[in-house]
């Protein structure tokens, strides 16, 4: 017989089960009641039933735990005193998609080095979400692996399906059996269509190859995600914030039958990559959404403790501390400010309508 399987695969090393990562990282009471809660007030944003802004803020994407659980405390810091017109989220991404090579996440690969520890990174993401969640702060993640998520979802309020994988089968069926609300941003090259598919797709039941929490290869079979939303992240170097673009797929939802609620990403395309022009994406939609596109239900911002970003050097002593390795980000300082400024904003907006 000649040799014909597995010919460039180097090793196949076993993964602890998502059961025993739960047993051994178990879900609080506190932590629960933050989902819980977290994903409901969501939902009531979707459906228009709860009138704040969601803000989903934080790091490009989380290296260093550490560093990430001063920022969720920051950002807790503000979170009462901004509930009345914002409702804030922490970004906490652990799986970044490459476009050709280049650091994959925490989750892949948790010290940054090529050595790709997976069942390390599970670990680690598992606990830093439910630290942030036993703070009471919500969460929100991508997810890209379809596997991952039997590992740690059930500590995510808000899940994002990217521009990468929105147009995959794979990723529009995971998505319809989702526990939280998700959100599908439009294509790389700006494409609207392939996100309103999505969600249209992910609305319906599907079956497909996963999972279960032992781990074991099984048959999912989903009852439908109808909590699916358009997130707006720009493409090909043009933005599609603006009042037309916001229109324009808004017509395609109602053309397909779908709600008209979309998010704008302030950073990506949107903003050229370039932090302090998030600020002004965000000025500008909240301007739209006063003057009544209510379509417009909430935001991401890319933020870390510090502003920017850095390469990962081959020391990783090296690495500076709340600096973003992947996109740059604004700092936690001017973070706080365009927070505040924007629940100021709502507010005067709410008296004078009152």
């Amino acid at each position: 017989m000649f040799p014909i399987q597995n010919l460039r695969v180097r090793a196949v090393e076993r993964l602890v089960s998502p059961r025993v990562l739960k047993g051994s990282l178990p879900l609080t009471a506190v932590a629960n009641q933050t989902v819980y809660r977290s994903r409901l007030t969501i939902q009531q944003i979707l459906s228009g039933e709860d009138k704040r802004f969601l803000v989903i803020v934080g790091p490009c994407s989380i290296h260093d735990p550490v560093a990430a659980l001063e920022y969720a405390r920051c950002l807790r810091s503000l979170q009462d005193e901004l509930a009345g017109e914002l409702f804030l989220v922490m970004r906490a991404y652990f799986e970044k998609p490459r476009t050709t090579l280049g650091w994959k996440g925490l989750i892949n690969d948790p010290f940054l080095d090529g050595s790709c520890n997976i069942q390390e990174g599970l670990r680690l993401a598992r606990k830093l979400l439910l630290e942030i969640n036993e703070m009471g702060l919500p969460t929100a993640s991508e997810f890209l692996d379809a596997i991952t998520p039997q590992y740690i979802d059930d500590l995510v309020s808000w899940a994002a399906i990217g521009a990468r994988t929105t147009e995959s089968q794979l990723h529009r069926e995971m998505a319809s059996g989702l526990s939280m609300p998700v959100g599908f941003k439009n294509g790389t090259d700006g494409s609207l269509q392939i996100a309103v598919d999505a969600l249209g797709a992910a609305l319906h039941p599907h079956s497909f190859v996963g999972i279960d929490q032992e781990g074991v290869t099984s048959v999912i079979r989903t009852s439908g995600n109808p909590w699916g939303h358009v997130v707006l992240r720009g493409g090909h170097k043009r933005s599609n914030y603006d009042p037309e673009s916001i229109q324009e797929v808004c017509t395609r939802l109602s053309k397909a039958g779908l709600p008209q609620r979309v998010i704008v990403d302030c950073s990506h395309a949107n903003s050229a990559k370039r932090p302090a022009v998030q600020e002004a994406v965000l000025a500008n939609i909240l301007e739209q959404r006063i003057r009544g596109t209510t379509a417009i239900i909430g935001a991401m911002l890319e933020s870390n403790l510090f502003e920017g970003s850095q390469r990962i050097p081959e020391d990783r002593a090296q690495l500076r501390y709340g600096v973003s390795v992947t996109d740059p980000c604004l700092s936690w300082d001017t973070t706080e400010k365009l927070l505040r400024r924007s629940s100021l904003r709502l507010q005067e907006a709410r008296s004078v309508e009152s």
